[in-house]
């Protein structure tokens, strides 16, 4: 008896709560090597999806100015994407070059990544989805779409593309 109730006990695991924790999300930088956002707990975190090609790409540089502004306590996260427009064809080399040559990017790059659809990366699952990040739903509508994600792991809130980086919807929660 004592064996079944330990079954009984075994599946109720931190598997619901390890989804909720964007600290348990795996990703890997632009080079290929695992990045650990557990690392990052205790600064707030802006993820980014960004594209090479698009309208908004001079964001990089308003991005880059965020990230030098608060080096302490924030990290900024761009997430390379090729769904909108194939707006991002580039392979991680180029993409790197291109940040680097043109907007001086040294904030961190992730992996080219799905930020919607069926093969939606599990970091951009997180951030849409109010069932794992307990705050609210959204959809990415576009290249430069912002997420803040407080020093917790908590999302904060969303922003759409036309929203520059510096703007006080921002800012506010920085200081």
């Amino acid at each position: 008896m004592k064996t079944n109730d330990k079954m009984k006990v075994a599946p109720i695991s931190s598997t619901k709560q390890n989804e909720r924790s964007i600290y348990d999300i795996r990703i890997n930088a632009l080079d290929g090597k695992p990045i650990t956002l557990l690392d990052y707990k205790g600064k707030k975190m802006l993820f980014v999806n960004v594209a090479s090609e698009c309208g908004f790409t001079k964001q990089y540089k308003e991005l880059q100015k965020l990230s030098d502004s608060y080096p302490e306590g924030l990290v900024v996260i761009g997430s390379p994407c090729n769904q909108f427009g194939k707006q991002e064809p580039g392979e991680a080399g180029q993409i790197q070059e291109f940040c680097e040559v043109n907007f001086g990017v040294t904030f961190l790059l992730t992996e080219k990544i799905n930020v919607k659809g069926s093969k939606q990366h599990d970091l951009y699952k997180w951030l849409t989805s109010k069932e794992l990040n307990n705050k609210k739903s959204s959809s990415v509508k576009w290249n430069f779409q912002k997420y803040l994600v407080d020093e917790k792991g908590n999302l904060v809130d969303y922003y759409f593309s036309i929203t520059n980086p510096l703007s006080t919807k921002i800012t506010k929660h920085l200081k």
